[in-house]
């Protein structure tokens, strides 16, 4: 989400006249999207706050924004705090910033009302105030894409479906910074995927916090001209375990997740690949999986959080499923889409976490064939309920030691997922030089060959170096590294889907070798 909002904000900058530099001491305006999901990811935007507070002491004329949850979360008191901010902009009101930083630059903001654009109090709202006000639908409609910018040399981009959140986790502030759940217009949606392969792009990643939440009752909710305009979702009653495609009860028409993929599938072919993260286990329907099964250039891949594999401490999460709910989920969803890969999220040390706790958690990885999971310590975030609710009482060294069990058994579970594909051709979206490239290239020094995608050096790589390696990602998003073969440009194979042969495997990598000598970038683009 934040990459999406980042890359937006910066395209209406860019429209605005505003130049980009590379490095934030050249800068005289510093934008940061900051998040509050994570103590480290804030602990790293005050550091940068603090050096930007340096600059202007100094007596260097610099305009700071702070955007994103953080700004959302903390509100004014963070200007108070923080007095070199000058600017403050929640994920909810990023339209307004050029706006605020126009006026800023020329110094016409004085009191700290007028630095502040957040939701507060208006984040929930019915949906007909939702439809009349939600200005941030412009942010995504006017999208600049800019494929310098974008992953992959330009060939992979992100598309919001809906924004926020409706399921109020006890450990997460999500809800209270993006605000309620708004759902994107299925033909925005389909528009704004259409421009982006006409513009180049073959892989497309659908955005949400519920993104299998996605549910669009037309004719609820209309601009004054008539138009379909976003809507609050609808909240858990409208979802069932197995079944969240049932019909709307009001008999309206009803677009849904499902509904949604298939167009995008059929209406927009030149995406070659189609993604979605993040979804929810126990509102994850039957006729999602029947439409994957049925469009090919949908990727078998699910990020679907567990969080703990403990009851106890899952109803502590308010996160509405049992472990039994969710096993069962995944024999669904590997029943229909057998080459299926699932990763997901944990968390160790949530309070009152017991030994008990910890190892049922250790059962459910080895349950679940995950291709990797994220896994986080639990640490307090201000603004949610956990914090008020429960101490956090799991020692810091208890956390560390449960996180790095965790780690070493999801490692083993992960290999053995890569092991399966030794000997397997698969295609593989090229992405980037691999880091062991550019490593190599920094050791060995000047005289070497620039290699660039779309006018961006990448890397610069000895002339004399036997190869150069590729790194891309299967369609059920397992990491490929391969060696780039002698004489072809890596620019010609930076956003392609090449086929790949799979000789080895380790827990987060798989190693191979483009399939046919007789294959190059340009003649494998028709790859699945």
């Amino acid at each position: 989400m934040n990459e999406l909002d980042s890359e937006l904000v910066r395209g209406q900058l860019a429209v605005m006249g505003y130049r980009f530099v590379d490095r934030p001491e050249a800068a005289q305006v510093l934008v940061y999207n900051t998040c509050s999901v994570r103590e480290q990811a804030e602990n790293k935007a005050y550091s940068r706050i603090g050096l930007a507070g340096l600059r202007k002491r100094e007596g260097e004329q610099l305009v700071l924004a702070v955007i994103g949850c953080m700004a959302e979360r903390d509100g004014a008191d963070m200007i108070r705090r923080h007095p070199q901010i000058d600017l403050l902009c929640g994920p909810g009101e990023l339209d307004r910033l050029p706006a605020m930083l126009d006026n800023a630059l020329r110094q016409q903001v004085v009191e700290i009302a007028d630095r502040i654009a957040l939701q507060g109090s208006r984040s929930r709202r019915t949906a007909t105030l939702s439809a009349a006000e939600d200005n941030l639908e412009f942010l995504d409609l006017s999208r600049a894409f800019d494929p310098d910018g974008a992953p992959a040399g330009g060939r992979a981009a992100y598309v919001r479906i809906t924004r926020g959140c409706n399921k109020f986790c006890t450990y997460c502030v999500v809800p209270q910074t993006r605000g309620a759940e708004v759902h994107r217009t299925p033909d925005a949606i389909v528009d704004e995927c259409r421009m982006l392969a006409e513009r180049g792009v073959i892989e497309v990643t659908l955005l949400g916090q519920t993104v299998n939440h996605y549910r669009y009752v037309h004719g609820m909710a209309l601009t004054v001209d008539g138009q379909e305009a976003p809507q609050v979702g609808p909240g858990g009653a409208a979802f069932r375990p197995g079944r969240a495609s049932e019909p709307a009860s009001d008999a309206r028409r009803t677009t849904t997740f499902a509904d949604l993929l298939r167009r995008i599938h059929d209406e927009v072919p030149a995406i070659r690949r189609l993604r979605f993260v993040t979804s929810y286990p126990r509102d994850f329907g039957d006729d999602i999986l029947d439409t994957m099964r049925a469009c090919p250039r949908i990727c078998r891949y699910l990020h679907v959080p567990a969080q703990s594999g403990s009851n106890r401490i899952l109803k502590l999460m308010n996160r509405g499923y049992t472990v039994e709910e969710y096993l069962a989920f995944v024999d669904r969803a590997r029943s229909a889409l057998p080459d299926v890969a699932i990763s997901g999220d944990i968390i160790v040390g949530f309070p009152t976490e017991t030994d008990e706790d910890f190892a049922a958690t250790k059962a459910l990885l080895r349950q679940v064939p995950f291709k990797n999971n994220f896994i986080f310590k639990y640490s307090p975030r201000p603004g949610t309920t956990a914090i008020e609710r429960f101490p956090d009482d799991v020692p810091e060294a208890v956390k560390r030691r449960r996180n790095n069990e965790l780690l070493a058994l999801q490692s083993e579970v992960s290999a053995a997922v890569h092991r399966e594909q030794v000997g397997r051709t698969v295609p593989v979206f090229v992405e980037q030089i691999s880091a062991k490239s550019s490593r190599r290239s920094a050791r060995d020094g000047a005289g070497g060959l620039g290699l660039t995608v779309h006018g961006r050096t990448l890397a610069t790589v000895p002339a004399e170096a036997e190869t150069i390696q590729l790194t891309g990602r299967t369609a059920t998003d397992l990491i490929v590294a391969f060696d780039l073969p002698s004489g072809e440009r890596a620019d010609d194979w930076i956003g392609r889907i090449v086929p790949i042969a799979i000789h080895e495997a380790e827990s987060l990598l798989l190693r191979g070798r483009v399939a046919s000598a007789r294959v190059n970038a340009k003649a494998s683009d028709n790859a699945s």
